[in-house]
């Protein structure tokens, strides 16, 4: 129980024994003496020959903070190396082609990084279910072999390592002229992670992939009662839209040859930024979470749904109001559609946030999520605090607002400012979840809170009744 600190003896030695207690094996008990003389008179004649005896291999190792520094040193010096080498081919680059080059080398890497921010962000959510006691396997119906935060930390690791690696060799390859080469780095990468996603072996976590997977599945295609799992993974893909629609830009190139050329520059080409195919893109996530409304409306009959199918709803205009910037004249844009944009983008970001607050966290629920188990830093900063609440509140308001600007189309330029909006939705996200869970926590204890009084109740009537038959 105690690792390698215990020495094991003879299964005969009587220092396993009781005094007074009989030998396991009485048979054999000259023969365990001879065995015990050999093996002594062995290690004397090693001792008299300078020979040791092989040490338990725990004891060797090296210390386990020794080796979590060493890989820490390792992660900065490749840190700096990939930093080093894309700001010198960056800046390899005339003035006039540097901005486009990195626009276009951006496009292709932003969704991937973003992707592994929101596995760092996931990996510090179940970290904090674990120490507050909030049974999250349960809520979410997941099997014993789910992952931990330790092995999505993991997986964030080492996607944190290989997505900029690839961008650094893509930006080496294509400003020392090989551009060929350079077109294959994102290629290969998107084909890497897709084939992990669905390679149908017992390695990297299996389970959990078919379990997304899975999920995904009924999320396009809700022909089924929808689960509690199934509607908050939908929330998140609502929040990962223009990730969801630079991949498509960025798959798009690939599959028509343009990564690493200027082909796509043109606005009107099948990848342009003027394609059709990103509002269809971006309103994807929220016609599945509409959908998913009117299938519980159908099961549950409760009206909410539909007011939560509402609240979807509101994001199409945003969406198709900015798309239209580009297929109309500039004079009906400024004086009808503009202004049309404007006010659907307010109307989808003040409904989202009352919605956020009243219904998908429910105020009264704000007991345990920040309250450890074990005494902790966070949890005498955050328990408790009236500041934590106002600022996941106001913070909250102000990120919804930012939706306008990630759901339009016509400001996607910008990439920089975009990167930097997409980014902070994801950490509003983030702490969206922490409330979320918590809330669903709350619904699932009180119900089983009164199915144990009413079962009491029941148990009480029964007592009663047994008692009058008797009088009678």
């Amino acid at each position: 129980m105690f690792g390698g600190g215990l020495v094991t003896g003879p299964v005969n030695s009587p220092h396993l024994r009781k005094s007074g207690s009989k030998a396991t094996v009485s048979d054999l008990g000259e023969l365990g003496n001879s065995v015990e003389e050999g093996f002594l008179h062995s290690l004397e004649t090693d001792e008299m020959k300078g020979v040791s005896t092989p040490l338990n291999s725990a004891a060797i190792m090296p210390s386990p903070i020794l080796l979590w520094r060493f890989k820490v040193l390792l992660f900065f010096i490749w840190g700096f190396s990939c930093s080093k080498v894309g700001w010198d081919s960056v800046m390899r680059m005339s003035v006039d082609l540097r901005d486009l080059f990195l626009y276009e080398a951006f496009l292709y890497y932003n969704p991937l990084l973003l992707v592994t921010m929101m596995v760092w962000l996931w990996g510090v959510n179940l970290w904090f279910f674990a120490q507050a006691n909030v049974n999250y396997a349960k809520i979410f119906d997941l099997d014993q072999n789910h992952l931990t935060h330790r092995e999505i930390w993991k997986c964030a690791t080492w996607m944190t390592i290989i997505v900029p690696t690839s961008m650094t060799a893509y930006l080496y390859l294509y400003s020392h002229g090989e551009v060929s080469l350079a077109a294959s780095q994102p290629v290969l990468l998107y084909t890497a992670v897709a084939i992990i996603l669905i390679f149908p072996f017992d390695i990297f976590y299996l389970s959990s992939r078919y379990f997304l997977l899975r999920t995904l599945w009924r999320i396009v295609f809700p022909l089924q009662a929808i689960t509690f799992a199934d509607f908050f993974l939908a929330d998140i893909l609502t929040s990962m839209a223009k990730v969801f629609s630079d991949l498509e830009r960025s798959v798009c190139r690939m599959v028509h040859r343009q990564v690493a050329t200027i082909a796509w520059f043109e606005a009107d080409s099948v990848c342009g930024s003027h394609s059709v195919a990103i509002p269809i893109v971006l309103v994807l996530p929220y016609l599945f979470r509409f959908f998913q409304c009117l299938r519980q409306y159908k099961d549950t009959g409760e009206k909410t749904t539909l007011f939560n199918a509402l609240k979807y709803s509101t994001a199409i205009p945003v969406i198709f109001l900015s798309a239209l910037k580009y297929h109309i004249f500039p004079d009906k844009w400024t004086n009808i559609y503009r202004p049309l944009w404007l006010l659907s983008g307010v109307l989808n970001s003040l409904y989202s946030f009352y919605w956020d607050v009243t219904r998908d966290w429910d105020l009264s629920g704000f007991t345990r999520i920040f309250k450890f188990n074990k005494p902790h830093l966070f949890s005498h900063m955050l328990y408790g605090r009236k500041w934590v609440y106002f600022w996941v509140i106001g913070s909250n308001l102000v990120l919804r607002c930012t939706w306008t600007y990630k759901l339009s189309a016509h400001l996607r330029h910008n990439y920089l400012t975009v990167f930097t909006i997409t980014a902070l939705e994801m950490l509003r996200r983030f702490q969206w979840v922490f409330f979320r869970v918590e809330n669903e926590c709350n619904k699932m204890n009180s119900k089983s809170s009164n199915v144990h009084l009413s079962m009491t109740d029941m148990a009480n009537e029964e007592e009663k009744l047994i008692s009058n038959n008797h009088n009678v």
